[in-house]
């Protein structure tokens, strides 16, 4: 993975003209990232090259979260004409693989995760667009978009936009006083850093809207098996203090949040797949097959449940894809 052309004159131009350019992970958009290493310093090189990516709206989340108390990355330069952003660099101690390593350390992490969450729900939201009806519909209809073309399924799109319109109702009533959301928050996006804080990462596409979204993302996590006790375990920490009918209700959106979360992340890993050629993406389906049914098992989403029973069968569900059936 080479470094853009532009990024040996944006380094020098910031004092790192001697600066070794090491590639690291990636995600699942345009963006690169690369760790600058210049003596005993470093610092992470972010590529989002436009008109793929543009780099201000994670600018400016990291300084929103930074001002509320968060351990966002610095930002040390920018330039965005060529979409770079040179930033903080916190290190190899990603949630994920430390409690790969040393499982024992699940409980606390998690908790501080939830803690963390709690914070940012106390804090002022951030001036962002709310997380609304619309965006939640543009999203679940990835689903039908592209999961169902790609099994070749004929399905009824028209009602199930509806009954999401139904289902979301009081998710988006209960957003009249909204958190910030940043929306991929999981154990890939955290690191652990030095001083005991959690490091914050990807979170660009923040809206403002209900404070389970998140929760649901770290605890359904699409990439990392969460042991449904442990989940259990987290939910009723995180609404300790509620009262019977507010957690119950809580609940209930976590529910509903979880399975149009979950059904985004289908559809989006089967572009992935068609789109972009990444086919390891598939091998998450599974994953959010079992997360998925799992919140259709809520009450409040027996309608949506049925959509599915009718038009995405179980045996449909627990089909392996691959590249030739998509094709």
């Amino acid at each position: 993975m080479k470094p853009p052309a532009a990024a040996a004159d944006f380094l020098k131009h910031h004092g790192w003209d001697d600066a070794q350019i090491l590639p690291v992970a990636g995600d699942a958009s345009f963006r690169r990232y690369f760790r600058v290493e210049a003596g005993d310093r470093k610092a992470i090189l972010m590529d989002a090259p436009p008109p793929h990516e543009d780099p201000k709206p994670f600018i400016a989340i990291a300084e929103y979260l930074t001002e509320s108390g968060f351990a966002a990355p610095e930002i040390f330069a920018r330039d965005l004409t060529h979409g770079l952003v040179l930033l903080e660099d916190f290190g190899d101690r990603r949630m994920r693989e430390h409690l790969d390593d040393h499982p024992a350390d699940e409980g606390a992490i998690y908790r501080q995760t939830i803690d963390l969450l709690q914070g940012l729900h106390r804090a002022p939201a951030a001036a962002l667009p709310a997380y609304d009806e619309q965006q939640y519909l543009r999203e679940a209809n990835l689903l039908t978009e592209w999961y169902c073309p790609a099994q070749q399924l004929d399905v009824d799109g028209e009602s199930f936009a509806a009954i999401w319109r139904q289902v979301l109702e009081p998710v988006i009533a209960a957003q009249k006083l909204p958190v910030t959301v940043m929306r991929d928050y999981h154990a890939e996006n955290i690191m652990l850093l030095e001083d005991g804080r959690l490091g914050l990462l990807d979170f660009q596409d923040a809206l403002v809207g209900h404070p389970a979204y998140d929760l649901v993302s770290m605890l359904q996590d699409a990439r990392r098996d969460v042991p449904d006790a442990l989940e259990a375990t987290m939910l009723a920490y995180y609404l300790a203090g509620h009262d019977k009918d507010a957690a119950e209700e809580f609940r209930s959106h976590y529910a509903i949040l979880g399975a149009q979360r979950n059904t985004k992340i289908i559809g989006i890993f089967t572009r992935l797949c068609v789109r972009d050629g990444k086919q390891r993406y598939l091998d998450f389906l599974p994953r959010m097959w079992r997360l998925l049914e799992k919140d259709l098992c809520h009450p409040a989403l027996q309608p949506m449940a049925e959509w599915f029973d009718r038009n995405i069968p179980a045996s449909v569900r627990s089909k392996p894809m691959s590249i030739a059936e998509t094709a």
